[in-house]
């Protein structure tokens, strides 16, 4: 397998590897909001006098799942424009005369 086709296939994993990461933070943040839904309207409509203060804590709640995905959309996003694997690659074929670089 030549230089090209090495960084290449790695480039390929990675974007399949951020697919995954950004499909499931999705997943799991449209999950974790469907129950804080459901929980808050269940709740509400056991003790309507406390809805003001469950209003409050599913804000907050909301705020803490979709930091979860977007932590994950920030990380796909160092994979794909500044990949350590690439680099690592590149510089270890350069290291071995496999690739040229010119500068």
């Amino acid at each position: 397998m030549d230089a090209v086709a090495l960084i290449a296939h790695v480039q390929g994993m990675t974007a399949i590897a951020v697919a995954i990461l950004i499909g499931l933070g999705a997943v799991g943040a449209g999950i974790g909001m469907g129950l804080l839904g459901g929980k808050f309207l269940e709740g509400g409509a056991r003790q309507p006098e406390l809805l003001p203060t469950l209003l409050k804590n599913m804000f907050l709640v909301a705020g803490l799942v979709d930091m979860v995905a977007i932590i994950g959309v920030g990380l796909a996003i160092i994979f794909i424009f500044a990949n350590p694997f690439a680099a690592r690659l590149t510089s270890l074929l350069v290291e071995q005369g496999l690739l040229k670089v010119i500068s």
